[in-house]
């Protein structure tokens, strides 16, 4: 791959996240192909479903939509039951997206480079 950086998702992507009962469905849309490619790489259902952790209890399934540059995961047993039945303060879609967006990848320095919204991961 060349150089490397560390960077968050939140400065390749933005996100749009959804519920169904205890389903969460969370979309990243990449702000151009460079990205979408390195995101494509790197976030992989397993790594989405270690970086949730206990917030998911089920299966992460990933859909490629490459026609609009997104990722789509699909999280079963996400949401403490589905809104009525959960004990959770703020149960979601849209929680696990903003969560999603702290995961950090190693992508191309270049991409990394011309990320529009780049921000220093501080160790």
């Amino acid at each position: 791959m060349g150089d490397v950086a560390r960077i968050q998702l939140r400065d390749l992507c933005g996100t749009r996240a959804g519920d169904k009962g205890d389903i969460s469905n969370v979309a990243l849309f990449a702000y151009d192909e460079e990205a979408y490619e390195a995101i494509r790489a790197e976030v992989t259902a397993d790594r989405v479903k270690r970086h949730v952790g206990s917030l998911v209890l089920g299966e992460v399934r990933r859909y490629e939509a490459a026609n609009v540059l997104a990722l789509n995961f699909v999280m079963e047993r996400a949401l403490g039951g589905g809104g009525p039945r959960s004990l959770r303060s703020d149960n979601l879609g849209k929680t696990l997206g903003g969560a999603l967006l702290r995961m950090e990848i190693d992508v191309p320095a270049s991409v990394a480079a011309s990320a529009p919204r780049r921000r220093p991961v501080v160790p």
